[in-house]
């Protein structure tokens, strides 16, 4: 079937003629093909960069741009170091701020500023191009794309993170700084590792480029995981201490999300879960409203899926929607109103609400009830409520919903059967009971990811994907109020924490706890096939209006509606990051 896609996108293309999805969420164009030549160039510049002789010159008579384009710019880098190659000997503080590829600007104060990582006066920092960290491989000698642990990270006990001043730490690049004053700094002083350098032109604005050191942490993530699947885990300690320390050093999402992996990751090597790894139902309802205010997900969700129900209903009386995800209850006020101006007047309407039991002895669900009953009111529709307690959808049994037979059931579930899949045949059972309510339709929402496999590596692997391309739109989404106006600093950090969660469990958790079990469109396919469902088309009219909703959005040119086999897909750039289905039975 044909897809509709908002913006262009790239079909056709051959996986090697594509960009690098991590590198691109970095900023730079690295085709996957190029990845071998790129490796090499860049140790091979690792090694020009650590000869201390020529390159003084260099360093304070040019400045070399870094365009997106890594490849040609290693290249280019590469020809120009080399002719200088025994050159007169020049002292290496001249180089400092060029050896390692750092992204962005910064004057050399900043650079000393920002590089200094770990105790005071312990020189620990990092270098960007130190020798016997890091060895790139041939192709031939990568698992699933990456470096094998042992290639990527050759381990050296001067390496441990939190030694004191013996131990260096992760120095990736010198702490250098500007003096007015030529006089050298007293012996014992202790700042050896840290030259003070004289500079003939204190205003000098030297490039940083943070490329390697991203390179570096993606690939270390990488090999974490690996030793962590290989059961390796002295090397994965670590490599996950490199991983933290190299996350320090990026900025905006790449070091949000890296931070996160990190930390869950740590949190599986030390068997640091908490016990209770799920929060109470009114945490995650907090950080989830802070979520739907941030971006256009949630509300995206609720959209197409009341769309498909409002058609559904077209000339029904009484109609009655079963809701599996009621939370705050923030789906249903737009599909009242709605019906309240559907031709020849609203129909009646029932709503059954399920929720997680509360641990402050509050009946949230009856609040929620009695809001909408207010705005009931005041549209004028009929409107009925009753909420439903229950610690599983497992739980639930047809008798309980007081089925009539005079009214029309919908039955909607937003981000729910997924957390089902850690139990042996839980979806199977809801999926039936589904069936026994012999609804007129049936809607879910989940993300497009595959983030219940067996392997873990696959899994980290497939959520380093996604949890980067959906931190990489919440860098740049703006807020759900119109006009342009960008999210609170509040909504984007509570944001960031409800995804953190998410990471934390499908990394560190197993077992019943991992409840984060996401799959993609075609396994749910699978399944509702299976349980006796066929699909409904969403049709035209949503895809249309869902693409609208986006327009809202300030930093919405990033977001992409594509419809797929009559289903509805939200994405951000080319990575579809949640699906709307709906089903009916056969």
């Amino acid at each position: 079937m044909k897809n509709h896609t908002l913006g262009s996108t790239s079909k056709g293309k051959n996986i090697y003629d594509q960009d690098d999805e991590l590198l691109a969420v970095l900023g730079y164009n690295v085709k996957s093909g190029d990845m071998v030549d790129v490796a090499s160039k860049i140790e091979h510049l690792e090694g020009v960069l650590n000869n201390d002789d020529g390159l003084s010159q260099y360093a304070s008579d040019t400045n070399h741009l870094n365009p997106s384009d890594l490849n040609s710019w290693l290249e280019s880098m590469i020809s120009e170091l080399n002719p200088m190659m025994g050159s007169s000997d020049q002292d290496l503080a001249s180089v400092a701020g060029i050896n390692g590829l750092v992204k962005g600007w910064s004057t050399l104060e900043n650079l000393a500023g920002e590089m200094e990582v770990g105790q005071k006066g312990c020189g620990s920092g990092y270098p960007l191009g130190r020798k016997g960290v890091f060895e790139f491989v041939d192709q031939n000698e990568t698992v699933n794309g990456w470096s094998t642990p042992e290639k990527v990270a050759g381990i050296s006990p001067e390496m441990e993170v939190g030694g004191s001043c013996g131990g260096s730490g992760y120095p990736f690049a010198k702490r250098v700084k500007l003096s007015s004053s030529p006089d050298p700094p007293p012996s014992g002083s202790g700042s050896s590792a840290y030259p003070e350098i004289q500079n003939p032109n204190p205003n000098q604005i030297v490039i940083v480029d943070s490329q390697e050191n991203g390179i570096r942490l993606v690939h270390t993530l990488m090999a974490c995981a690996e030793a962590v699947e290989g059961n390796n885990m002295l090397l994965a300690e670590n490599l996950v201490k490199q991983a933290g320390m190299l996350a320090v050093a990026q900025a905006g999402a790449m070091r949000k999300v890296a931070t996160y992996f990190a930390e869950a990751l740590a949190r599986r090597i030390y068997k640091l879960s908490p016990e209770n790894p799920q929060d109470t139902p009114a945490f995650q309802d907090f950080l989830e409203m802070h979520f739907y205010e941030t971006c256009p997900y949630i509300k995206f969700a609720h959209f197409t899926a009341n769309q498909a129900i409002l058609e559904s209903f077209v000339g029904k009386k009484k109609v009655h929607v079963i809701d599996f995800s009621m939370k705050q209850g923030m789906q249903w006020p737009a599909l009242m109103q709605a019906l309240a101006l559907r031709p020849g007047g609203p129909p009646v309407f029932r709503l059954t609400g399920i929720g997680l039991p509360s641990n402050d002895g509050k009946d949230h669900l009856q609040e929620v009830g009695w809001k909408l009953a207010q705005l009931a009111d005041t549209i004028n529709v009929e409107f009925e409520y009753r909420g439903f307690v229950a610690n599983s959808l497992a739980d639930l049994e047809p008798g309980m919903f007081d089925l009539r037979d005079d009214e029309v059931v919908a039955v909607n579930s937003v981000f729910e059967l997924h957390r089902l899949l850690g139990r042996p045949m839980a979806v199977e059972k809801v999926l039936d009971v589904v069936k026994g309510l012999n609804p007129v339709i049936l809607t879910v929402v989940e993300q497009e990811a595959n983030h219940n496999g067996l392997v873990f590596l696959d899994r980290f692997t497939e959520s380093l994907h996604y949890y980067s391309t959906l931190f990489d739109s919440l860098e740049s989404s703006g807020g759900g109020s119109g006009g342009g106006e960008g999210a609170s600093e509040q909504d984007k950090i509570m944001s960031e924490v409800y995804l953190g969660k998410q990471i934390c469990n499908v990394v560190a958790c197993e077992g019943m706890d991992r409840v984060e079990r996401h799959e993609t469109l075609t396994q749910w396919k699978t399944r509702l096939d299976s349980a006796g469902f066929e699909a409904v088309h969403l049709g035209s009219n949503a895809f249309k209006q869902a693409s609208m909703l986006l327009a809202l959005f300030a930093g919405g040119d990033g977001y992409r509606v594509e419809e797929n086999n009559g289903c509805l897909m939200l994405g951000w750039h080319t990575r579809p990051l949640i699906t709307t289905s709906a089903w009916k039975l056969k």
